[in-house]
């Protein structure tokens, strides 16, 4: 038998509030309220209000905290400042994507990490399984913790409302920790995964539905809606965002899914750091490329990518942009082909056509 869904801490809520519940990554999570493209254009427009408390969150501290973490992620640690976030990923000895996460630095020795849902327990263990001699505690916080979204361009206004912390001074990546809607002990930072300005809210997972709700009545005049995890995926795809298990996974590094920025060779070693050098130096052999289709048919992962008549690459993500008005998604294509402007994808039997975008659908 399959083990029982988890439910976050705001499950109650969502059934309030007519939430459409569905599995993902073994939780019962809301896919959607009022429609998916209803929220979507929310968010773009005014704001969104997101769940999110099914990602995990892991506490790293100890006087070996930096050099720790700087020998498991790509990216750099050491410059990290108490108060800043970092995006970054873990990688495998062969370049592949342990997964991708959020690195936020407390002080000096401490640091609070937030984990996808679906790699949470893995992330933990692998973390553990390369503490080596390192003077550092891994500390699980997963059931600690709810994590609300508040996405969108009139979020900092709604937010304003039931918190007295200075949202005006953290900048992109930063944080503070404060009290948000009677709540004490809360992470606010200035983060999200829509491509639309907002904040992301770390804090007792017992005041989940107290500061959502909180929110949603401060927001309501605002435009202020709860958003499923339906928005979440097209409003993340416009702005070009990996998901694990898509556009990164065990065998799609970041060079391949265009983050490379996020590997910094300047350390002097770090997991992976060989394997990924000799991508970034000779060029990877397949790369991940954002499109769109002029039709109302939609690629789904899986469908194949031709050149004429030869298979060069798979989609790796699909759906339906509101803002576009167009299905768009993401796909990883041959190396000779990433710039090809005479791509199709087979749906369902049919050859459509796919432009290449070079930048985000949203900006």
């Amino acid at each position: 038998m399959s083990e029982p869904l988890q439910r976050t801490p705001l499950y109650d809520l969502h059934v309030e509030l007519g939430a459409r519940l569905v599995p993902f990554a073994g939780w019962e999570m809301p896919v959607q309220y009022s429609g998916i493209i209803e929220e979507h254009l929310a968010v773009r427009r005014a704001a969104g209000l997101f769940d999110v408390s099914h990602m995990g969150e892991v506490r790293v501290r100890g006087r070996d905290a930096v050099v720790f973490l700087d020998r498991v992620m790509t990216n750099e640690m050491s410059t990290l400042k108490p108060g800043a976030a970092r995006y970054t990923l873990m990688c495998q000895p062969d370049g592949g994507c342990v997964d991708d996460l959020i690195v936020y630095r407390f002080s000096e020795n401490e640091f609070f990490i937030c984990l996808n849902a679906s790699n949470a327990a893995k992330d933990i263990q692998w973390l553990r399984d390369h503490v080596g001699t390192a003077k550092v505690e891994i500390i699980d916080e997963c059931k600690l913790w709810a994590q609300l979204a508040l996405q969108g361009p009139l979020a900092e206004k709604i937010l304003s409302l039931v918190t007295t912390l200075p949202l005006a001074s953290i900048k992109r990546f930063g944080f503070l920790v404060g009290e948000v809607a009677g709540a004490s002990g809360c992470v606010v930072s200035r983060t999200g995964y829509t491509g639309s300005a907002g904040f992301e809210i770390y804090l007792p997972a017992a005041s989940g539905i107290q500061v959502a709700r909180a929110l949603l009545t401060s927001g309501k005049a605002h435009g202020l809606i709860p958003v499923g995890l339906g928005a979440r995926d097209s409003l993340r795809l416009e702005a070009n965002y990996p998901l694990y298990g898509h556009e990164i996974s065990e065998r799609i590094s970041p060079i391949q899914a265009g983050l490379g920025w996020t590997v910094k060779f300047n350390k002097e070693q770090f997991i992976g750091r060989e394997a990924l050098r000799r991508q970034a130096e000779g060029g990877p052999t397949s790369s991940v490329v954002l499109f769109s289709l002029n039709d109302r048919r939609i690629a789904r992962q899986g469908a194949t990518v031709y050149a004429g008549e030869t298979p060069v690459g798979e989609v790796l993500s699909g759906t339906f942009s509101p803002t576009m008005n167009k299905p768009i998604g993401t796909a990883l294509v041959a190396a000779g082909y990433v710039n090809s402007e005479q791509l199709t994808v087979d749906i369902r039997g049919t050859r459509l056509p796919l432009t290449i975008s070079v930048t985000p659908f949203v900006k």
